[in-house]
């Protein structure tokens, strides 16, 4: 593999870029998430020409807002990052980062600068451009207005967020989805971000496994719903969740030990989200009861084989599958994980099926 000066230094200053914006939000003083993200918002929007804003804002009632996908695609909704100058990336990813928590904004910007190493990995004949800034920002609504209903969708491969906002609050944040090819880099692959080793979304996946093999003989016969994993998460690209009723093991089922583990994973998925939207999605989950919570586990109970799982409460979806081997054919090393909202994603009502 040819690296050439120009390839190293374009990794170096975009990954500058994401840790400026991280590094400037963090350093200010957070007003609720919904506040913050109005101010970044309306921050990117003053930095926009009428063309790219032409495009990068529609109307909340626009049908393209509940569109949502993580595979690669040729056309997004949206202004992608590539299109935009140095301050207006700066400004999109200060934006992201208002939107996630610490621990979210960096398994987002892991993801994204992870498609340098597939770019690499897959050679001059892939498929797929593998470009680290071909990640779209929308805006819906009025985000310059305080009162108004508005809402905001970054997206490309492996990576949807969306969010829905009114004045101070955050309506809805979901589907939240999260991807990691490869999970655990397994090459060296020079002038590039991540270094061999790198493990992405760790604890959505061990931690589940802790779980799964905690579990006695009865309680797998309950928790294990298939021998073989799925081979995709439910639901993928469409406006709602599935609407199947829980599979599983059931929280009261479990000892106290193992709740505590659950409770972590669990945790994992909620807390991307700033500290007044996890602390909303985990009173939503105490309201509803933690005893109507469900573990669900199909497939492999070890690495490297295909495995999936899903908890599921009456406010939250989490489904998590490895099954596709990862750019060098390693198999089962390339995870999809999302969480969504059991009472409608988008800040939409849920139709039951």
């Amino acid at each position: 593999m040819r690296y050439s000066v120009r390839s190293i230094r374009s990794v170096v200053v975009f990954g500058t870029l994401l840790s400026v914006a991280a590094f400037s939000m963090a350093a200010a003083f957070r007003l609720s998430a919904a506040a913050d993200m109005r101010q970044a918002a309306v921050g990117l929007i003053e930095l926009l020409t009428p063309d790219q804003l032409s495009v990068m804002l529609k109307s909340f009632d626009d049908e393209v807002r509940v569109g949502w996908h993580f595979i690669p695609k040729k056309e997004r909704k949206g202004v992608p990052l590539r299109d935009m100058t140095e301050p207006q990336k700066t400004a999109s990813l200060r934006l992201l980062r208002s939107a996630l928590s610490e621990a979210g904004y960096s398994k987002a910007s892991k993801i994204m600068l992870m498609e340098k190493v597939l770019k690499e990995l897959e050679g001059p004949n892939r498929t797929w451009a593998r470009d680290w800034e071909e990640y779209y920002v929308t805006l819906f609504g009025s985000p310059t207005s305080e009162n108004e209903v508005w809402g905001l969708s970054f997206e490309g491969h492996h990576l949807s967020l969306n969010f829905v906002c009114r004045g101070g609050q955050v309506l809805d944040s979901t589907p939240q989805f999260f991807a990691a090819n490869p999970a655990i880099l397994q090459t060296e692959v020079p002038g590039t971000p991540h270094r061999k080793g790198t493990r992405m979304l760790a604890d959505e996946e061990t931690l589940a496994f802790d779980l799964v093999n905690s579990l006695s003989e009865a309680q797998k016969q309950k928790a294990i719903i298939a021998p073989e994993a799925l081979s995709e998460i439910r639901g993928a690209g469409e406006t709602q969740p599935p609407t199947e009723t829980p599979a599983g093991i059931s929280y009261v089922e479990l000892t106290s030990a193992q709740l505590q583990v659950l409770e972590k994973l669990v945790d994992v998925y909620t807390s991307a989200a700033p500290a007044d939207v996890y602390a909303q999605r985990m009173a939503a989950i105490k309201e509803a009861g933690w005893s109507k919570v469900y573990f669900a586990w199909a497939g492999a109970t070890e690495p490297g084989i295909g495995h999936y799982y899903r908890i599921q409460g009456p406010s939250f979806l989490i489904e998590f599958v490895n099954t596709q081997p990862d750019a060098e054919g390693n198999p089962a090393n390339h995870i999809h994980c999302v969480l969504r909202d059991m009472t409608g994603d988008f800040d939409l009502p849920l139709k039951a099926s």
